[in-house]
């Protein structure tokens, strides 16, 4: 199956270290080797990049390992591919304009008969389930709200049910952002963690690399990363359980439901 990464900040912060753990499993560490993408958030505006190529052979990939672009949410994701061909519109995360802002969605996992799902308003590109779910996922936020943003509540409790239902037809560990919040749903394998001062050092699992935060933060930072294994190997990770939903705002989580 695929892996996701994602994260949640309260000020612009770059992704360097997390995503040189993440890029290494797409085809070196990790038999993720049929594509990556990457859905960076500043200020409410999204910045995307795709590439079908395996991350730990892309120069693109490369690139973003040391390129210090400091977003407030990322959503990242190294693709296994079970359903659909490997290309460039297979490739997640996919996005999608609801209530003025661009939504990016990354999943991991495999649904049976993901084509019964209807659709009318938001098409599909590519030929995956991940895609086609995303697209029924926002039709049902758009058929229970119309054209008026609901609050934060009222979208999760919707988003609850709904990704309970997908989970019901296979595994469906996906993330969710409009560049304010990131929703993040377990079905097998997620992880996060929050740092906050004071700072530690930190060690890849799939990489030999370290960094001490304290030296690259100030004491007000608060970085939440989310991801399907945990990246590193010298702090505690928590993990989600079988249908949880978490929340995260500005590197806090802000709402949660368990299953």
């Amino acid at each position: 199956m695929c892996e996701l990464l994602g994260m949640s900040a309260n000020v612009p912060t770059d992704i360097c270290f997390s995503f040189s753990g993440l890029r290494a499993r797409g085809g070196r560490t990790g038999p993720h080797s049929d594509g990556w993408g990457m859905a960076m958030y500043r200020d409410g505006h999204v910045w995307a990049i795709h590439d079908p190529r395996p991350s730990s052979d892309s120069d693109v990939a490369e690139l973003m390992s040391k390129t210090s672009l400091k977003c407030h949410v990322v959503i990242s994701h190294i693709r296994q591919a079970n359903v659909g061909q490997v290309c460039l519109p297979n490739t997640h995360p996919f996005c999608r304009q609801l209530w003025g802002k661009t939504w990016s969605y990354a999943h991991n996992g495999q649904l049976e008969n993901s084509q019964e799902l209807p659709l009318s308003q938001f098409g599909v590109v590519g030929s995956t389930d991940s895609e086609r779910a995303f697209c029924w996922l926002l039709e049902q936020l758009q058929q229970a709200f119309g054209k008026l943003e609901p609050s934060l509540e009222e979208i999760a409790s919707v988003l609850a049910e709904h990704c309970h239902f997908l989970r019901q037809r296979g595994v469906f560990n996906m993330m969710l952002s409009d560049g304010e919040y990131l929703f993040c749903y377990c079905t097998t394998k997620l992880n996060w963690i929050t740092r906050r001062a004071p700072f530690q050092k930190a060690t890849l699992a799939d990489e030999d690399i370290s960094i001490d935060f304290q030296a690259v933060t100030t004491d007000k930072d608060v970085v939440t990363v989310i991801a399907t294994q945990p990246l590193t190997d010298d702090e505690q990770w928590q993990q989600m359980v079988a249908g949880e939903l978490c929340v995260f705002k500005q590197g806090e989580l802000v709402w949660h439901q368990l299953p």
